[in-house]
Formats: C-alpha cells, structure tokens, sequence
C-alpha cells in the first residue's frame, strides 16, 4: 500500500504565475516517481493562521512576492526553521527565507527585502539584470543537498524575478548553519540550505518549471522523500 502525505502550499495563487501553474504537476510527477501518495493544500498566507502546519509532513514556500500576510510568512519560516519540518522554498521563498535567518539567526534586526521595506539593510535588493521570464545556467557546490539531488554539478533553470541576494552580505550570511550551495556563472548567490536541518533547501530559481514540459524537478523528489521520513 502506498505511504500517504500531506503536504502545504505557502501562498497566494494566481493562475496566471507560471509557477503556480507548474507546482501541483511537480508534485504529483515526483509523488508518482516515489509511489506516494501525496496530498498537496495549498495555503493562502492571510489564512495561515487558520492551519495547524504540523498536520503536513512538508511544507513549501512558493513564489509571489510580496505576499499578502508578510508577518505570517516569516513566523511560518521560523517554525518551519526550528521545529524540522522539511522545508523547500522558491524565488520568493528563497528570498524571505534569507531575510528570516538573518534577522533570527544572525541577529540582524533591520534585515529586510528592498520589494517590501525601503528603509533597513537590504539582504534582498533589487537584481542588476531582471531575471522575470529568464533562464541561465546554476552550479551546484559538491556534496550538497541540491547537488545531491541533481546527481549533478549545473543545470539550466528558469526564474521569474526582480530580486536577489545582496552581495554585500552574502559572505556574512554564511557564518554560521548557512551554506550557499548554489551560484550563476557570474557567482551570484542561487541556492542555499542549512546544515543543522532534516532539509531545508531554498533556491531563487524555479526548479519547478520541469513539469511544464513533463520532467521531474529533483528538488520536489527530495523535498518529497524528506516528508516520507
């Protein structure tokens, strides 16, 4: 018998953001891979407060920032951060997850996201070139999570953004659980995890757009094998 999960969806669905449309067949390919049978919910960030997170095995934080309960975002983060629960987050996931561990991990109060706070040190600030409906080329750091999952060291991937790591802070940002695990060709920051994690992986790419031409995303694989234990 197939083992069953839930998993949650963190945020604001619109149909017309490609990688709304690409989630639940990314799920639903890697489910299949892995013969589970998974439930995915996905949770508007004005209702999180209404979901009990430990119910699902995994949660994801998806792209679509600025989310519409920002304060809820970063507690659900937090959690997801100290409780263990298996955390994958994209684009805007990756990019809040980074504002969350500096300002709770690293101490660094006015930490903040150029998109949301004009004011405080911006962790995110604004890319030198959009990367809205772009692709280019990431290497993966050996022995990584995400290396892990690719079984490879580069790969094409898609974006949809505006924002990025500041990288007057990327140094900074991994002193101490963070690791960046992942960067363009021109070493600009990509992906990161956190070594004292079950699994924690976020990425400013989409690896998720796989499903839209019928390919696995091996981040959901490994996000997916996380959640069954």
């Amino acid at each position: 018998m197939m083992m069953s999960i839930r998993v949650a969806l963190i945020g604001d669905y619109r149909a017309d953001a490609v990688a709304h449309q690409a989630i639940p067949p990314a799920v639903q390919l890697a489910a299949k891979t892995l013969s589970l049978d998974v439930s995915a919910d996905w949770i508007a960030t004005p209702e999180l407060d209404q979901h009990n997170l430990n119910d699902y095995q995994a949660i994801w934080l998806v792209p679509g920032s600025p989310y519409l309960n920002d304060a809820g975002v970063f507690a659900t983060l937090r959690w997801a951060r100290e409780s263990g629960k298996p955390f994958l987050g994209s684009c805007g996931g990756f990019q809040y997850a980074i504002v969350e561990y500096a300002r709770n991990v690293l101490g660094w109060e006015d930490a903040a996201h150029a998109e949301t706070d004009p004011g405080g040190r911006w962790v995110i600030a604004p890319l030198a070139c959009s990367l809205v409906e772009q692709h280019g080329s990431v290497t993966f750091q050996p022995g990584s999570r995400i290396a892990k999952a690719y079984g490879a060291l580069q790969s094409d991937e898609g974006y949809h953004c505006n924002y990025g790591v500041n990288a007057e802070f990327s140094a900074a940002l991994a002193t101490q659980n963070l690791q960046i695990t992942s960067w363009d060709l021109d070493g600009d920051v990509r992906g990161i995890e956190l070594t004292d994690h079950p699994f924690f992986v976020a990425t400013l790419f989409q690896s998720e757009r796989a499903a839209l031409q019928n390919r696995l995303s091996p981040l959901v694989i490994a996000w997916l094998q996380a959640a069954a234990g």
